[in-house]
């Protein structure tokens, strides 16, 4: 199988898109660091790291629940130790652990701004500075950071400067890396969705069961990371994908099953 004894790290993979993308990789043999906080079941989130290990083993996977808040660099440590005592390396890092909130300059506390860059940018950096030693030493070594391309126009900065600096910001980091790790052979890239995408962001924060009725389910990502992370010897690196243009790329046009209301309008997501 293609990612047979291959490990892969995903933060946020509790629940979904990060479950997702370990689910579709664990159907090919991956093994799985589940690296999220949830440890007990919250009835809006929905999910731990060991009922996301569960499905994951069931699926045909090897599965690795660590407890992790990636704004604690202590435990981005630990995660690191036992995935390379668990599985013995590293091959795939996938910054998926995100926070949110669309409140404009006046509206943005100064605890809301920490939790997001503290998650969305100091936690994915010290994650790939952790395992950037292992990943050197990885099989086709890949990290996949879930953000947008970077659209310097007002639409999307002045709304919501905080986190849009916070998701630039992790775009930025997918593009350096892909130039500064080239020579080491990793690959780097970002990925991020054309639509809305059904998660318990948007269920809860964003626009209820209306927006998420206009979504997509996570399946989309998953399947588009799936063939991003495929590429051999640095085919793509250095990308700010679209979950379409991946797909397109496979000769996948007809997006149809991935909605969650067949024939929906579907609402585009933030930052295209």
């Amino acid at each position: 199988m293609l990612f047979n004894n291959k490990t892969v790290f995903i933060s946020g993979a509790s629940r979904g898109i990060g479950k997702a993308i370990a689910l579709k990789l664990a159907s090919y043999g991956a093994n799985i660091v589940i690296a999220a906080k949830s440890t007990t079941e919250n009835s809006k989130l929905g999910g731990t790291i060991y009922t996301a290990a569960k499905e994951i083993e069931a699926a045909g996977g090897k599965a690795l629940a660590v407890q992790t808040d990636v704004r604690n660099e202590e435990q981005i440590a630990n995660a690191v130790k036992q995935t390379i005592e668990t599985f013995g390396g590293v091959d795939i890092v996938i910054n998926n652990a995100s926070a949110i909130q669309l409140t404009n300059t006046a509206q943005t506390e100064a605890k809301r701004f920490d939790l997001m860059h503290s998650v969305n940018v100091r936690g994915s950096f010290l994650v790939v500075q952790h395992f950037l030693p292992y990943l050197q030493k990885g099989n086709n070594p890949h990290i996949l950071t879930l953000s947008p391309p970077v659209n310097l126009i007002s639409k999307w900065l002045s709304p919501h400067i905080a986190y849009t600096m916070s998701k630039f910001n992790m775009s930025m980091m997918a593009l350096a890396w892909a130039e500064e790790f080239k020579n080491f052979g990793i690959a780097s890239n970002a990925l991020w969705p054309q639509t809305t995408i059904d998660t318990a962001a948007v269920r809860n924060l964003l626009g209820g069961e209306t927006l998420a009725n206009m979504s997509r389910t996570p399946q989309i990502i998953a399947d588009a990371a799936f063939y991003i992370l495929s590429k051999q010897n640095l085919e793509y690196t250095g990308n700010t994908f679209i979950d379409e243009i991946v797909l397109a790329k496979e000769g996948i046009t007809n997006f149809d099953k991935y909605a969650v209301v067949p024939g929906a309008k579907l609402y585009t997501d933030l930052f295209l």
